[in-house]
């Protein structure tokens, strides 16, 4: 298991390519681009349609851990759910970065943006909102809110996005999101829903052309692992699984 996977109930780790242009659909193109995927990953055989020119290719579920890949009109996406190390996930989609520029005709000119993503998920049967501000506070300006007689937090979602480089196109963007609706906080009936943290580093522009996918994967990968290390897992995860056991 990662390191990580002892901090939260889930851990994934997702790349994800935005393109300019809409990708190839044809069948053979189609085909050919998740056949190369199952050589690589021979556990990966389930394919299917999810919707309209929308294609995955995914492992059993079964077991706790697992991969997928899909396939949009101007997404390429690729996902390890409970990955055994980081550096498997990262080699899966390296992998695909590898794969999409003959596979699916995705040249260097025809980046949107390019996503490695970490994400963590907390089980939690609650108000997902009071919990966020009790485990990572409130900015200072907000705390004078609490003393409001008869209020209920709505809405707690953190999120802040700096730049990594003098140009801004790699952008880091840390959030936490509540999956609390009004109506689990009006009756007070909350569910075990999934409260989720997300660490998101993205290249943002078309890349040069001495540039790869891979190459430009692998340096988002290792900002993200830094921002991780040194700041996520202290002050972000920590902090709620320990807010979690205790209640």
């Amino acid at each position: 298991m990662s390191v990580y996977g002892s901090l939260s109930d889930d851990f994934y780790v997702n790349v994800q390519l935005n393109t300019e242009m809409d990708l190839p659909g044809e069948r053979e193109t189609v085909l050919f681009f998740f056949e190369q995927l199952r050589k690589k990953f021979p556990e990966m055989k389930n394919f299917y349609n999810r919707e309209r020119n929308e294609y995955v290719l995914e492992e059993d579920k079964d077991k706790g851990h697992y991969r997928w890949a899909s396939v949009e009109p101007r997404r390429i996406y690729s996902a390890f759910v409970n990955p055994p190390t980081v550096d498997e996930a990262f080699a899966q989609g390296k992998f695909i970065m590898d794969l999409v520029p003959h596979a699916l005709s995705v040249t260097p000119l025809d980046c949107e943006s390019l996503s490695f993503i970490f994400g963590f998920d907390f089980t939690y049967r609650g108000n997902h909102n009071a919990l966020i501000a009790e485990a990572l506070g409130h900015h200072p300006v907000f705390e004078k809110l609490n003393d409001i007689p008869g209020t209920q937090l709505m809405s707690n979602e953190p999120s802040i996005i700096f730049s990594m480089d003098p140009e801004c196109k790699i952008r880091c963007r840390i959030s936490v999101e509540s999956r609390t609706s009004p109506y689990q906080i009006r009756t007070g009936d909350f569910s075990e829903d999934q409260l989720s943290v997300f660490v998101v580093v993205r290249y943002c522009d078309s890349l040069e052309p001495k540039q790869s996918y891979a190459s430009i994967l692998e340096e988002l990968q290792k900002h993200a692992q830094n921002v991780v290390d040194g700041y996520v897992v202290d002050n972000i995860l920590v902090p709620l699984q320990q807010h979690i056991a205790i209640k």
